[in-house]
């Protein structure tokens, strides 16, 4: 039985990636943060009828050694998720700083241990952040980390991304790499935590967004970004990829509708001109992101998802509403 060693089971990617590992029979080693979490993962895998019977945790810090040579003892396989994810605007230092140095800790660990793969969660934000001007985009994309404006969690998935690919073509490592880039993720938790992506569909759909924005974004059920993970870790014709894995690309009043249609009454139904987006982001400062891209079409090919992982992802339509029900009846909205 293959060994697997999973970073941040705690997030929102990480718990799907453990109960589809143990569903499908493997052990799996889980790092975490803090051991006071430790039931809360315990119990979202029980309460969705997961054994945890090969599920071994361990509390480790990305900026730190300690625990991690025991975290990976024994291990075949790596899925690196842990990287720090919040939408409240932070310090470039919260994002860039573990990602970065979290993300070469582990490589350096990979190698050390001879295992056989890992596969890193990047993020569609290492490849679009500062292209403004373009309409299309695949694995060739890049955003420039030292671009003024650039969103310092985009910042940092760049540079871990780019740190990661420079290991492999520098140290010559025993063991090789697949990156998995999603656009936002959605989809029903194991937990009460929601992850980052769904907050915006808890804020349409009790009432507090008064209106959308006109901009395009790429959806993705969480489901199926664990999936990936672990098809790409089998799979070795991944090795050496960028992966994006997005199911299609929605602009945001849509996903307003598709709520409203689904009875969230709530859900805005009036579209926020760009001017008013502007004024608005001298206040909020996580809008100021978002105001260039108003208006502007962003096609993004998964292509390469379908042709290596043979992937049929759950709709985004459906996704979205299954994140609103769980939420309605988590009390979260």
């Amino acid at each position: 039985m293959d060994k697997v060693l999973v970073t941040g089971v705690t997030g929102f990617i990480g718990l799907h990636c453990v109960q589809q590992l143990l569903n499908k029979g493997f052990k799996v080693n889980g790092t975490l943060r803090s051991f006071d979490r430790k039931d809360e993962v315990i119990n979202a895998l029980s309460s969705h009828k997961t054994s945890t019977e090969h599920l071994t945790l361990f509390e480790t810090d990305l900026m730190d050694d300690k625990g991690w040579d025991q975290a990976i003892e024994g291990c075949d396989y790596v899925l690196h998720v842990a990287s720090p994810f919040v939408i409240t605007p932070q310090s470039e230092d919260f994002f860039v700083k573990p990602a970065v140095e979290g993300s070469l800790r582990v490589l350096k660990l990979a190698n050390n241990n001879h295992i056989k793969k890992v596969v890193l969660t990047s993020s569609f934000a290492a490849m679009a952040d500062t292209l403004e001007e373009k309409e299309s985009f695949d694995e060739s994309d890049w955003s420039d980390p030292n671009k003024a404006g650039i969103r310092s969690y985009g910042k940092s998935k760049t540079l871990a991304e780019k740190a990661a690919w420079d290991f492999m073509s520098s140290d010559n490592p025993s063991f090789t790499l697949t990156a998995i880039n999603p656009v936002a993720v959605t989809g029903p938790s194991l937990s009460k935590d929601i992850g980052t992506s769904n907050s915006i569909i808890s804020q349409m759909i009790d009432g507090s967004i008064p209106g959308t924005s006109k901009v395009h974004i790429g959806y993705v059920d969480v489901r199926d970004v664990a999936a990936a993970h672990i098809t790409a870790m089998l799979n070795k014709k991944t090795d050496g990829e960028r992966i994006i894995v997005s199911e299609k690309t929605l602009w945001m009043d849509e996903v307003a509708t598709i709520l409203r249609d689904a009875g969230f009454d709530k859900a805005p139904s009036k579209v926020m001109p760009k001017w008013l987006m502007s004024i608005m982001s001298i206040f909020k400062k996580d809008l100021k992101f978002i105001v260039p891209l108003i208006n502007k079409t962003r096609d993004i090919h998964s292509t390469k998802a379908k042709d290596l992982l043979n992937w049929e992802p759950i709709s985004a339509e459906d996704s979205i509403v299954a994140t609103a029900k769980q939420l309605q009846e988590y009390n979260l909205a």
